[in-house]
């Protein structure tokens, strides 16, 4: 056998689903009791799939570490009884739904747990790639440790998730079938496969903080590379646990971020640098990540993807924005240059106060802002490009819709973060 059939043979392995559904059955997952002649779900982005209508199979709810999915079965199996479709041991190990996805109305098939810990753990770790992660993660750096390092991250994570979205457009790659692979989590699954940009971004994150913090805090190096190990592992595996993603899906996902922040690291300064100082700056960014959102791909059908680039490509303007305006107001300071590097303050009870009123206000305003934006951007942009509102999920998956709304939603959180929150704290003393 060839070098070269060796490799294809390798890379086969790596995406046989079978590997993902043994990994599960070792750490607990129990694979619910399928009808003969159930069909199998071939993964990917299935038109089909994306348009299950709302409420059906209410009695196959479980739990996804995020949320559901009925993986496509039929609607006789979704009014079946529990008790017709999972062992007594089973049922007994089964726990609701977090929470279904309100886009596509899809839910879960009924599945078992019997390892707890682990259960808790990776559903830790696949947050570690969600929404909720990032709009408290990035806030709390920019709020409470340093601006700066909370900017620059901002932009690799921009990178990094951008082109991790559009290479999965264009590699068109369906998730792990299933069966046999039993589909925790569901909420990208109309998106595709190949890389993992769950990941890209496990990978990422903790590395550029580790690359950006070292040098500028005090702390032993080891730490950091002993945590940025840990959070990659810990998302990685998840996403293979959670019935997502292919070993090899995580591999390329891995070596991909890598190789983006071999590439782009080495210029986030510049680019920071340029964000903040530079006139014209504001106009260039948005106008920049607009492009991107509208040219950079086009789906099949429709899926997460494109809302979600629109959503990583708003924040990284908003974000951008923000800091120019916040700089040349005044309104920002660094460190002196012969304080770095920066010693770990002691926490006492009043720094401690204030980081979680920083927080709680701050997340406050976030959350009443995205609330806000969202209730006018999605009518106004149904208005202006003539779509029926009746139904609103349907009208947000039209494109002209679900790039002005999520890019202008976003991008007000992302201006938000780093000015007018900050504007509020100076002037109700929380600086």
């Amino acid at each position: 056998m060839s070098l070269r059939q060796r490799l294809a043979a390798l890379l086969l392995c790596l995406r046989d689903p079978q590997k993902v559904a043994s990994f599960q059955r070792l750490c607990g997952v129990e694979e619910p009791r399928r009808p003969a002649g159930a069909p199998e779900e071939t993964g990917g982005s299935d038109p089909e799939r994306a348009a299950i209508p709302e409420g059906g199979g209410s009695k196959l709810r479980a739990c996804g570490a995020r949320n559901g999915v009925r993986n496509g079965l039929p609607e006789a199996t979704a009014t079946a009884t529990a008790g017709e479709l999972e062992s007594h041991k089973t049922l007994q190990n089964r726990v609701p739904g977090l929470r279904r996805n309100s886009l596509t109305g899809e839910e879960g098939e009924a599945y078992g747990v019997r390892n707890w810990p682990l259960f808790y753990l990776f559903s830790l770790g696949t947050e570690l790639g969600n929404e909720l992660f990032y709009i408290t993660f990035f806030p709390f750096w920019i709020w409470n440790l340093d601006a700066l390092v909370g900017r620059r991250l901002v932009i690799m994570w921009v990178l990094v998730m951008y082109l991790g979205q559009c290479a999965k457009d264009v590699i068109r790659w369906p998730r792990p079938a299933s069966p046999p692979v039993v589909k925790l989590e569901v909420f990208y699954n109309s998106e595709y496969s190949m890389p993992s940009t769950h990941a890209m971004s496990g990978t990422a994150i903790p590395l550029t903080l580790v690359l950006l913090t070292y040098g500028r805090w005090q702390y032993p190096l080891m730490y950091g590379l002993v945590i940025a190990t840990c959070w990659c592992s810990l998302v990685c595996l998840s996403r293979i646990y959670l019935g997502m993603h292919s070993i090899l899906d995580i591999i390329a996902g891995f070596l991909y971020a890598i190789f983006i922040l071999a590439v782009f690291y080495p210029y986030v300064e510049l680019i920071d640098n340029f964000n903040q100082i530079y006139k014209y700056s504001p106009l260039i960014i948005i106008s920049l990540h607009l492009a991107l959102g509208i040219f950079s791909f086009t789906l099949d059908t429709w899926s997460t993807s494109r809302g979600d680039t629109a959503e990583i490509l708003g924040s990284g303007a908003g974000i951008a924005c923000g800091s120019h305006v916040a700089y040349h107001i005044g309104l920002t300071s660094e460190p002196p240059l012969d304080t770095l590097p920066l010693t770990i303050p002691s926490i006492t009870v009043t720094h401690f106060g204030k980081v979680m009123l920083r927080i709680l206000i701050g997340m406050v305003f976030l959350m009443l802002m995205r609330i806000v934006m969202k209730k006018i951007t999605i009518p106004l942009a149904c208005k202006v490009f003539g779509i029926k509102s009746d139904d609103v999920r349907k009208a947000r998956q039209y494109m002209e819709v679900e790039l002005t709304y999520r890019y202008i939603t976003y991008g007000m959180v992302g201006f938000s973060i780093t000015f007018l929150v900050p504007c509020l704290f100076f002037f109700i003393g929380l600086s």
